[in-house]
């Protein structure tokens, strides 16, 4: 069994647990479920640097990245980068984030803020909503086609923006539906671990230019992000290069100054 697998079965548990504590209702009833969304696609097409920041605590690959951070620092620390948007971890097994750090993150940013979760089911996506995201993650390799069409459908009727990531052909040609506001490919091998931007190179021409384009993991330097861009990649997912730094705000706001 491989980790995203074993994830998914984790996260079944998790969630049926979840909707037994907190009813769908009770999420609904939240101040921050009537709150105005920001669409981080519209922010993507107009910007010049396309950085979507996130913050990671660990993950299964490279166990720690950093404890000691505080949310609240690293949020307000990228939004004075001047990022694009905030990918925000909630899964706490693997990766060590937490619903409260979307709570965090939303309280000291003006942000889009992404919910980057392993999402199984329409709960999380309320859930979502409810602790201030913008953006839902829906993964390719581990749902269906109607799971994906009936999960973004959800996410639009709330107004948040959807961003599939794929890893391959086989995921992509599945996935491409109007319900998608960006399409995010991950350049990371989720069974081996292995990184190669070539990944999002090769399926940049597959990708309809309906959706916005956004390349995730691998992403360490300047250089990549120039490279990318041609293959009309808008948005740039970049996580331990900014967490594994003593001061991640200020480490996102040099790395955009160098891509200015």
């Amino acid at each position: 069994m491989d980790i995203l697998e074993r994830i998914v079965i984790d996260k079944r548990k998790e969630v049926t647990l979840r909707k037994t504590l907190i009813p769908v209702t009770q999420l609904e009833q939240s101040i921050l479920f009537e709150r105005q969304t920001i669409s981080l696609a519209e922010k993507l097409k107009n910007s010049h640097t396309g950085i979507i920041a996130e913050h990671k605590r660990r993950s299964p690959s490279k166990a720690v990245i950093n404890q000691s951070f505080n949310v609240f620092d690293v949020a307000k620390g990228y939004e004075d980068a001047g990022v694009s948007g905030m990918s925000v971890l909630t899964d706490t097994k693997y990766f060590g984030g937490s619903l409260d750090d979307l709570l965090t993150a939303r309280a000291s940013c003006g942000l889009p803020l992404l919910r980057k979760e392993f999402i199984i089911d329409e709960y999380q996506i309320l859930e979502a909503k409810a602790h201030g995201a913008d953006v839902i993650l829906l993964i390719a390799a581990i749902l269906s086609k109607s799971e994906i069409k009936q999960f973004s459908e959800l996410a639009k009727q709330l107004h948040l923006d959807v961003l599939l990531e794929v890893h391959n052909e086989e995921e992509l040609q599945k996935s491409i539906m109007p319900s998608l506001d960006m399409l995010g490919v991950n350049n990371r091998n989720l069974k081996t671990f292995d990184v190669s931007l070539e990944t999002s190179k090769t399926l940049s021409s597959l990708i309809p230019d309906d959706f916005v384009k956004v390349s995730e993991s691998g992403i360490s330097n300047v250089e990549a992000i120039r490279k990318l861009r041609p293959y009309g990649y808008k948005g740039f997912l970049i996580g331990e290069n900014f967490m594994k730094t003593d001061n991640a705000g200020e480490s996102a706001k040099q790395f955009m100054e160098q891509l200015k």
